[in-house]
């Protein structure tokens, strides 16, 4: 088996997201959007092409606020299936927008997107992917396995030896502790 860690140190795009982004805990609801819609844009092409792209992204889509990407309408969709810099798929686009107004609606209940995270875990691989399938948006098993690896909540990110798995292990993620407890907090304050 093949891990992550055995392939992205030293390599120019790879070896940055391994060192200081993949498996580290994410609790903001910008952050784990951005990350939710870089797994979906990801879906059929390589994660090299992602990372490159990922700054593109960012400044595309408003650098992934939830609030602002909720309210985009024909003309914002327009100016993303025109932008060369992102993936251009309208399925995707449709996707992020709407997974916007899902983390919008997700914290009327639970605060934020990250609250309800920890209000599900913990969960197996295959009772996340039935959540997020019936929750978001073009979310298959390999887009939710990644996006929850990559956010602290499955384990898999990197092998035990690996030093950054030493840096992550540090900050607790919810992957490793037996249950999370859930911080409801009903609707988020200003």
């Amino acid at each position: 088996m093949s891990y992550y860690c055995d392939e992205a140190p030293g390599h120019p795009w790879h070896g940055p997201y391994h060192d200081t982004e993949y498996g580290f805990p994410l609790t903001d609801d910008a952050g784990l959007l951005g990350r939710l819609i870089l797994e979906i844009n990801q879906a059929g092409l390589s994660w090299l092409t992602i990372l490159k792209k990922q700054d593109n992204f960012r400044r595309a889509y408003e650098g992934f606020d939830p609030e602002r990407l909720a309210r985009y309408g024909a003309r914002q969709k327009k100016r993303l299936l025109s932008d060369a810099s992102i993936i251009r798929n309208r399925l995707k686009v449709e996707a992020a927008i709407a997974n916007a107004k899902t983390v919008l609606e997700l914290r009327k209940e639970h605060g934020s997107f990250h609250n309800w995270l920890l209000a599900h875990h913990p969960k197996s691989k295959a009772e996340w992917v039935k959540l997020f399938k019936a929750t978001f948006r073009f979310t298959g098993g390999e887009i939710v396995g990644e996006f929850l690896m990559s956010i602290g909540f499955l384990p898999g990110a990197h092998r035990p030896d690996c030093p950054v798995f030493k840096q992550i292990a540090k900050q607790k993620p919810a992957w490793m502790t037996v249950s999370a407890t859930p911080r409801r907090r009903g609707k988020a304050s200003s």
